[in-house]
């Protein structure tokens, strides 16, 4: 009897965490490359591993080139949003036969018995003659022929600064399966979710191409490569030449080519080798050599604070139609100003972070890798100013124009809960706006609730607990609940799964004896309150108010101030009074958290002695 209970509490055991598993997805993929019709042919095995508890009867697979025809759902749904993305728009519809992209699949087979297949737009399905089992592998075979699209978003050829191909999203991807079951949503056009796996390439090509890929080149002594001074030097010969590329533990993998390609080659202190592909031009020529400076220091201040870089390389080239990120590589538009370039680097850069390595299911939780993203990019940009690499100000709060930008578009009517899926969203401005955004603001103001030194530890204790994992927002605010020893479910409710808003103000201030009596009302959405009192001598003293759902309170941050807790404020109540025992004669001022880290949509009620005037537009401000 006490064998079969053990037994079952190790089942229920595992069941409770079967969260932690992923599928594994290894691809050995041979690419013949025919220039002249802008087509490959392709022979690819994935060995399928499932890790999951369930026995899986299907499997889907991405065509993501199927999405650039005329009338697809990409096409379609960007004819049809009220603010199409200006890069898309109806280019798609007007695609000529030979502009279109497709996957038409020969065979697929697995475990050498070919399946027959079901493809609707951008999703292949397939019914196992052989269910996976749990801990079960299999090998699914695929011959394929390709057609690359002109580019107009993200992947293709013959982009508008003339490089010749931006290989993403170019071969047939396997879906993945999470705990939700299986991820297989049609493109169109917004973000992603992958399996990790080791994925060894061969791409063949003509010979007067130059190639910069994830992974690592495994046949340089082949190509006769040799580098002058940080240039890397090709002399390929022959009509075509096989490029063998290996990149290992990663969820996507992605390669460009062009003729003109300059590559150069450096390491970081850390030993990261950094590669930098650009073609040559008036825009390029001068601010492309100097990039890894700037890259090589942000990369110091990105691995201490958000954790150590755990791959070989990290390339940047020229490609695409803006900057999009892939493993250990990103493709940006190069004809930029310097700090435009080192701007969108930085940012794809983060990605690794936020996208590659935890690797959120992004089209669920699309603010949990660009909001994220978005925020480690202002910090290291920030940084690069603090060590004056870039010019400008350093700032106190480098999220705050993200404060600002969200306020108001809170108030426009357009803004969705950050629950919404990534493709579901009703306009682009509020898919952007969440994500990019709201996203970062999340961060910015958790620091605030929870205070910076929980909040740094909590950062680095999410990296180091949850790469590799796929989490989700709940795995996150448990990290910050355990780092900071608050309940901080209550920040998620009302941040993500509402458009609730904050706006604090004070109603009035009154002597009463010796003390101040401050009263203060709020709406829609509860926060802890932070109020800094500074008397007529120039000292400041912080006053904070917890909300009764954290169940404790932040400690203090400021040394050089006087930090007091006051009784908790309920959610249920409208209004609060605060008692400072400082007479009122004594004060100088008292204002709602100055640091700029709660975003307050109204900050011309946050303020004693009140504004003459309360018409302050609130971006001026």
């Amino acid at each position: 009897m006490k064998y079969t209970l053990s037994l079952i509490f190790c089942c229920l055991f595992n069941v409770a965490f079967s969260q932690y598993w992923q599928q594994e997805a290894n691809y050995t993929i041979d690419v013949d490359f025919d220039v002249k019709k802008h087509q490959f042919s392709t022979k690819q095995t994935i060995e399928y591993t499932n890790h999951s508890p369930d026995t899986l009867k299907k499997a889907f697979f991405h065509l993501y080139y199927n999405a650039f025809q005329p009338n697809s759902m990409m096409d379609v749904r960007s004819r049809t949003i009220p603010d199409p993305d200006p890069r898309v728009v109806d280019r798609i519809y007007a695609l000529d036969d030979d502009e279109i992209g497709y996957h038409h699949i020969n065979t697929l087979s697995q475990d050498g018995v070919e399946l027959p297949v079901t493809v609707e737009n951008t999703i292949a399905e397939v019914d196992l003659l052989s269910p996976i089992l749990p801990g079960g592998k299999t090998i699914f075979s695929i011959d394929y022929q390709s057609q690359v699209p002109l580019q107009i978003r993200r992947t293709g050829r013959d982009n508008a600064e003339g490089i010749d191909y931006s290989m993403t999203q170019w071969y047939i991807k396997m879906c993945e399966y999470d705990y939700k079951g299986w991820s297989a949503n049609p493109y169109i056009g917004r973000e992603f979710h992958g399996i990790w796996g080791d994925f060894l390439v061969n791409i063949t090509m003509d010979s007067d191409y130059i190639i910069g890929a994830s992974g690592m080149l495994q046949n340089a002594n082949d190509l006769k490569i040799k580098k002058k001074g940080d240039e890397v030097k090709y002399k390929l010969k022959g009509k075509k030449t096989t490029w063998q590329f290996l990149a290992e533990n990663v969820i996507d993998f992605a390669w460009a080519a062009d003729k003109d390609y300059i590559h150069l080659q450096k390491q970081n202190k850390a030993g990261t080798i950094l590669n930098y592909y650009y073609q040559a031009s008036e825009k390029t020529i001068e601010n492309w050599p100097k990039l890894h400076e700037y890259m090589s220091a942000a990369s110091e201040f990105m691995y201490d604070r958000y954790g150590y870089y755990p791959y070989p390389q990290y390339t940047i080239i020229q490609g695409g139609d803006g900057g999009m990120e892939y493993p250990m590589i990103t493709l940006i538009t190069g004809e930029r100003t310097m700090e435009s370039l080192i701007g969108v680097s930085i940012h794809e850069w983060m990605h690794s972070w936020y996208q590659m390595m935890l690797a959120t299911n992004e089209a669920l939780y699309p603010w949990m890798d660009e909001g994220f993203t978005s925020f480690g990019t202002s910090e290291t940009m920030n940084y690069l100013r603090a060590i004056e690499l870039l010019p400008g100000d350093v700032q106190e709060n480098p999220i705050y124009n993200s404060m600002i930008r969200y306020a108001g578009f809170s108030q426009s009517g357009l803004e969705e809960p950050l629950s919404t899926h990534a493709d579901h969203y009703t306009t682009n401005a509020a898919y952007g706006v969440g994500s990019y955004v709201k996203g970062a603001v999340y961060l910015k103001q958790l620091e605030y609730i929870i205070g910076k030194k929980s909040f740094d530890k909590g950062l680095l204790r999410y990296y180091d607990e949850w790469k590799f994992k796929h989490p989700t927002a709940n795995d996150f605010m448990r990290v910050m609940e355990k780092t900071s020893n608050l309940e901080l479910d209550w920040y998620n409710e009302y941040w993500i799964n509402s458009t609730k808003t904050i706006d604090f103000a004070i109603d009035s201030v009154y002597a009463d004896d010796t003390q101040t009596k401050i009263l203060l009302s709020n709406s829609l959405m509860h926060m802890p309150l932070d109020l800094f009192v500074t008397d007529n001598e120039g000292n400041t003293a912080v006053y904070h108010i917890p909300n009764t759902l954290m169940r404790g309170e932040k400690a203090q941050e400021f040394s050089d101030m006087t930090f007091e807790v006051l009784p908790d404020w309920p959610w249920t109540h409208p209004q609060y009074e605060a008692s400072i025992n400082l007479p009122l004669e004594n004060i100088q001022s008292i204002q709602i958290d100055p640091t700029g880290r709660l975003a307050d949509v109204d900050l011309n009620n946050n303020v004693f002695p009140f504004p003459e005037s309360e018409d302050e537009n609130l971006d001026e401000k």
